[in-house]
């Protein structure tokens, strides 16, 4: 089940003719932000939206859109706008995408839909956004790359929410210094993001050290791991699957977000395998797919029902207290994932008990294989949640892994933390009577049985999917 919901910017949009690029259907060409836009949705649709989520222990995630606004000019009339006054806004100029100054002031678009730039060093224009108040949200993601990065601190301590930052771009030390008291709680990691890519497409340079020397930088420059936002698709990149020709590559990128340090964030139509390119055709509406149930919405079931297993008794819980155990009493939310080893085609790591190994191998046979190193004893009994099948470890802690069936991730658990969660035979346990119908946990089995599956995306203290 979901247990929050990320959703595209509600505020009111460009509203006039067809542009050449056209409409604003997405929600980013932001007029004004005080008002929303009706063709979402009225005021009481998006509070009950509020409301109902906030009745079922989940949360609601809004993209908020400070930095610019839409025009049709470089010159617009800014009457139409939340902020009319010249001084509000920065004068136009192209941004040089190698000056930071540069990237916070000028606007973004071009000369035929250009983004007016909002000066959101003006006094004014930080008290009206402090004192704007109208979405009845939990958490807020942001474009922050393009503001001053002093602006955020007030502005999240006037909303009072969790607030998650876009820094577009593979450096760790320009997405890092967003993270902090001094600016915001959280960024998307894209530096992590590119490593995926830059490891497990097919075709693709294959280059697990590249994921390896983003893990080892992360770990030393970011303030809290456990609150960066993990993804493989997003509103701004092309689809997985139009990068990467094989479906294994997206299944292994998927296991690392869900089982290393962050919040994996699963994008609409990530789990119906869509494969559009750039803006706009990674857009595309989810209905036509008729909601199938796929091998890759089978596998996010599978993920969701593996962090039950690192949890004593969640199943009795409700979705509020299993994210507050999560994040308060287990060792897998509250540890640092470990590498283990790496090859040119692989990555074993650990987080908490659970040992995940991948590999960029791809679909077809390889005679190839790794050894991995473990921290238990030989002879532990562990257990691959994606197959159920037993994995025993033999002397020195290790742990051989073959790819002469194909390049499939594995997850491996000891056997006796799977008791009373459903996974692989073992027995779900009595649900509360709190509990929401059909978030009890399910005998799920991937690359093998067919089996019921529920999208969602797991945070330390919340579960997302994000609709664009």
């Amino acid at each position: 089940m979901f247990l929050a919901v990320w959703i595209s910017p509600v505020s009111q949009n460009y509203q006039g003719p067809t542009t050449p690029y056209g409409d604003a259907y997405h929600g980013y060409w932001v007029a004004d932000a005080t008002k929303l836009n009706d063709r979402f949705g009225t005021s009481d649709d998006l509070k009950a939206l509020s409301r109902d989520l906030h009745a079922r222990g989940m949360y609601l995630m809004v993209d908020v859109v400070v930095n610019d606004v839409m025009a049709t000019s470089t010159t617009p009339d800014l009457s139409t706008y939340m902020f009319k006054e010249q001084s509000q806004f920065h004068p136009y100029c192209v941004v040089d995408w190698s000056n930071a100054t540069s990237e916070e002031r000028c606007w973004l678009g071009d000369t035929v839909v250009p983004l007016a730039d909002i000066n959101t060093e003006d006094p004014t224009v930080v008290s009206a956004f402090q004192d704007w108040h109208q979405i009845p949200v939990s958490y807020t993601r942001l474009a922050a790359k393009h503001v001053n990065i002093d602006f955020w601190p007030g502005f999240c301590a006037a909303a009072g929410v969790f607030c998650i930052g876009e820094i577009y771009g593979s450096d760790v030390d320009g997405a890092a210094m967003f993270q902090g008291p001094n600016a915001l709680d959280s960024v998307l990691n894209y530096p992590i993001y590119d490593a995926l890519v830059n490891a497990f497409t097919i075709p693709g340079p294959q280059n697990m050290s590249a994921l390896t020397d983003v893990i080892a930088q992360s770990q030393q420059k970011y303030k809290d791991l456990g609150l960066l936002g993990n993804f493989v698709e997003n509103q701004d990149n092309p689809r997985w699957q139009n990068l990467s020709v094989d479906p294994q590559s997206l299944y292994n990128a998927m296991i690392f977000n869900f089982m290393s340090d962050g919040i994996p964030i699963v994008y609409y139509g990530q789990e119906q395998g869509f494969s559009g390119g750039s803006d706009p055709w990674n857009r595309e509406p989810l209905w036509p797919s008729g909601y199938a149930n796929t091998t890759t919405y089978q596998l996010i079931t599978t993920l969701n029902q593996v962090m039950v297993t690192v949890c004593k008794n969640c199943s009795l819980l409700t979705p509020p207290q299993f994210r507050n155990f999560l994040v308060n009493h287990t060792s897998w939310v509250n540890s640092s994932m470990q590498v283990l080893t790496f090859s040119n085609d692989s990555i074993a790591f650990q987080k908490g008990d659970v040992v995940s190994v991948l590999t960029n191998v791809g679909s077809p046979p390889r005679n190839a294989s790794i050894a991995v190193y473990t921290p238990y004893p030989a002879e532990t009994p562990l257990m691959n949640i994606l197959n159920c099948a037993q994995w025993p470890v033999g002397s020195n802690g290790t742990i051989d892994v073959e790819y002469t069936k194909g390049g499939v991730p594995i997850i491996l658990v000891p056997i006796d933390k799977l008791k009373g969660t459903g996974l692989c035979g073992y027995n779900t346990l009595v649900s509360s009577s709190r509990h929401p119908s059909g978030a009890q946990a399910l005998h799920v089995s991937f690359f093998g049985s067919q089996s019921v599956a529920v999208t969602f995306l797991l945070a330390t203290s919340l579960f997302v999917v994000y609709f664009g």
